[in-house]
């Protein structure tokens, strides 16, 4: 109870402060909006559609180096629709509704287990990695020094037996059966890209809202770094107002406060339709008969964590 309660403190908190600054800059940052170039805007939305697609590929590619290999629809429907959880305050509604669709195609309970959590490490330790390489400049992060330091312990905290190894004193910590097998190093190298190939795309939706033509390494990496500080303050869901926050710190000295705002709410207006959007999408696209989950999971079989040599661990996005 005490748990929920802070929970909500801190979210009403971070949304506080995101108000103020925006009551405080109201005039200046609605015409930062509206200054807003249309196609600009589309631009962005589509920018993060594409980058969610990309997260989608790397995300399947663990989940096929873990053993169970789905088609892309499938895969969607599982990460997409899942993922809405993230929504709800408290951490364990996107992962027990990612491990209960994806049971319904044939996925192993742990296994969605690992691979949600293999997916944020890899997604937070790639993000980290282009903050610190594209931000160098920026006071903030200057002063954030350890970023840089944290790089070489990131390269190492991905390979494969190290992530398994983290990811099985999880289990074991939480009275689970731990994982049959090292996830393959193709299938790290393949996430690792995929999700590096996501952030870049990322990067272009605040590029497309600051309107600044010589911004796009700035904006990846204040974007990256604005993601990563919200999904580190995991108390609040989604990152709320602590993105946004991060977010206007990295960009603000450059574009100024108002304009910084601007892009931060666009943001997250973006992401929380194209969540809904691809949700929709993949919940229609990924609908199976009982039957073709019955396939998955004879496929895959029930619990080892095996690959097949027919596996695609390429993350070559598939029908």
């Amino acid at each position: 109870m005490l748990r929920r309660l802070l929970r909500v403190v801190l979210a009403l908190l971070a949304l506080g402060f995101l108000s103020y600054g925006l009551a405080s800059n109201w005039e200046e940052t609605t015409a930062a909006v509206a200054d807003m170039s249309p196609w600009a805007v589309l631009g962005a939305f589509a920018a993060v559609l594409l980058g969610q697609f990309f997260m989608l590929v790397a995300w399947r590619a663990i989940l096929a180096g873990l053993g169970t290999w789905v088609p892309l629809r499938v895969a969607g429907r599982i990460m997409f629709v899942g993922q809405l959880g993230k929504y709800i305050p408290g951490a364990v509604w996107a992962y027990a509704a990612m491990i209960d669709l994806g049971r319904d195609h044939g996925s192993p309970p742990r296994r969605t287990f690992a691979t949600i959590s293999l997916s944020l490490v890899i997604s937070l330790g790639v993000a980290i990695s282009v903050a610190a390489a594209t931000l160098g400049s920026q006071e903030a992060v200057r002063q954030a020094w350890y970023l840089v330091l944290l790089v070489p312990v990131i390269m190492v905290c991905l390979h494969p037996k190290v992530l398994t190894w983290g990811l099985n004193l999880a289990l074991r910590v939480a009275r689970k059966e731990p994982l049959e097998s090292v996830l393959p190093g193709r299938a790290v190298v393949a996430a690792v890209a995929w999700t590096a190939l996501g952030w870049l795309v990322y990067g272009l939706h605040v590029w497309l809202l600051a309107g600044r033509a010589d911004l796009y390494v700035v904006a990846t990496g204040a974007y990256a770094f604005a993601w990563a500080t919200g999904i580190l303050t995991v108390v609040v869901p989604a990152g709320v107002g602590v993105r946004e926050g991060a977010m206007v710190l990295m960009l603000g000295p450059i574009v100024g406060t108002p304009a910084a705002l601007a892009v931060a709410v666009v943001s997250r207006l973006a992401f929380t339709l194209a969540d809904a959007t691809a949700a929709g999408v993949s919940w229609l696209l990924g609908r199976q008969a009982p039957s073709s989950a019955a396939v998955y999971a004879d496929q895959n079989g029930s619990g080892s964590t095996a690959l097949t040599p027919d596996r695609n661990l390429s993350g070559s996005p598939e029908a």
